[in-house]
């Protein structure tokens, strides 16, 4: 029997990513929660993991070969868990490009924007126009791109599903924390849709999703100077 992953979690977009991936994947694993409003983030043994105190994070004992192996930075986990399996990652570098390239968008551009509208959306202390302009605004481009995409091709890298696919789905559905109203978007709507009614999505974003709700993080100071007043030291 394969050895778990053992998967270090907590319910966001982020997190997301690996529960879906690894649901779709069918691979075994062990959900480690990292209250992220608790700091648990900043436990030595978790840092030894993910120095970026960040989460997911995971640890596969059967790594390369055979050896055990952790990974952090949920976009180099995707390529790992797509590499591992020989699935949503192809081997042939047209098409594995194409997957890398929507990847990288994720992590460089929709994830960074769509995660600074929540926080001017939502939780700076003070609404200040101008940021709230500003990243409600980008992420409105970046659904753009999308749609553009999508209207020529089934899912983001092309013709197949990939982890790609996967790396976005978590922050288009909450979209309506970015002021975002998906009708407008027609073929990413179709995309949307089509995502969230797979199994394997539905599972690995059901997993404990009332715990981001019980974390509070809108108007918990306690939990907003752990995750956005960190400094080096």
């Amino acid at each position: 029997m394969t050895a778990a992953i053992e998967l270090y979690y907590w319910p966001t977009p982020n997190g997301w990513k690996i529960t879906i991936a690894l649901e779709e994947l069918g691979l075994p694993y062990n959900v480690n929660f990292v209250n992220i409003g608790k700091g648990d983030q900043f436990e030595p043994s978790f840092l030894k993991i993910a120095p970026n105190n960040r989460m997911p994070a995971i640890v596969d004992p059967n790594g390369p070969d055979g050896a055990p192996i952790s990974i952090f930075e949920s976009g180099a986990i995707l390529q790992y868990l797509g590499r591992k399996t020989g699935k949503l990652y192809p081997a042939d570098e047209r098409s594995r490009v194409a997957v890398e390239e929507w990847l990288m968008w994720q992590m460089g551009g929709l994830g960074p924007m769509a995660g600074q509208a929540h926080h001017f959306r939502i939780y700076a202390p003070e609404k200040i126009e101008y940021a709230v302009d500003r990243y409600t605004n980008e992420c409105n481009r970046l659904y753009g791109v999308m749609d553009r995409r999508l209207a020529d091709n089934e899912w983001l890298a092309g013709a197949d599903y990939s982890i790609a696919d996967i790396a976005c789905i978590g922050w288009i559905s909450r979209h309506e924390r970015q002021g975002q109203d998906l009708n407008t978007f027609p073929n990413l709507k179709r995309w949307y849709e089509a995502l969230m009614d797979r199994p394997a999505v539905k599972r690995g974003m059901s997993i404990a999703q009332d715990l981001d709700k019980q974390s509070n993080i809108a108007g918990n100071d306690a939990a907003q100077s752990i995750l956005f007043g960190q400094k080096s030291n």
